[in-house]
Formats: structure tokens, C-alpha cells, sequence
């Protein structure tokens, strides 16, 4: 299993228009092959901090999405606007899973 998370710095201003990106998303990445979940998370203690946090079947599939049509499509409103993006700056960080457990009720 693979997991990625995107922390964005974000104005808060920007951060409604950027929720509703991804909540469009959401929606998308059920059809993304090998994504096994996507959640966008906001801080709770950092104001101007949001998450993009994807688990992943493979790195493989993973990699695949970032080359894909859907990923271009996804990110299409961000290179073609002229102006500067919702976000400030972001962190990607990529981990292997080592272990993971979940309760047996689920």
C-alpha cells in the first residue's frame, strides 16, 4: 500500500474556493484505478493548512494516475489560470506502508 499527502499552504480567502475543487474530486477518484481512498482534510490548529491525503493500492498505480488524462484534467483549471493558484506553496509526502490494521467491524 501506498500513501501520499499534499499539504497546501493556503490564504484564507482562498480556502471555500479551494474546498470545492476537491470536493469535486472526491467524486472523481473513485473511477482512478488503485485509489482506494481520497480524503481532503483541513487543520484544525493551523489556519492556513489543508491536506490532500490519497491511499493507494501501489506505488505503481499511483504513478500511473500522475500520468494520466484524469490527473491532467484535474489540475487543467490550475495551469491555465494566469494568475497565481489558490495555494501558496505544498508539501508532497509519499510513504510505503509498513503495517496497517483496521477494526474487524469495518
Amino acid at each position: 500500500m501506498y500513501v501520499v499527502m499534499n499539504e497546501l499552504h493556503v490564504p484564507k480567502q482562498a480556502k471555500e474556493h479551494l474546498g470545492g475543487r476537491f470536493g469535486s474530486a472526491a467524486d472523481n477518484m473513485k473511477k482512478v484505478p488503485g485509489c482506494l481512498e481520497f480524503m481532503f482534510l483541513n487543520n484544525e490548529n493551523e489556519e492556513g493548512k489543508q491536506v490532500v491525503f490519497t491511499r493507494w493500492k501501489t506505488k505503481e498505480d499511483y504513478e500511473n494516475w500522475l500520468h494520466s488524462d484524469a490527473f491532467k484534467r484535474a489540475h487543467q483549471e490550475k495551469r491555465e489560470s494566469k494568475e497565481k493558484g489558490p495555494t501558496t506553496s505544498s508539501e508532497l509526502n509519499a510513504y510505503t506502508v509498513l503495517h496497517h490494521s483496521k477494526p474487524t467491524d469495518q
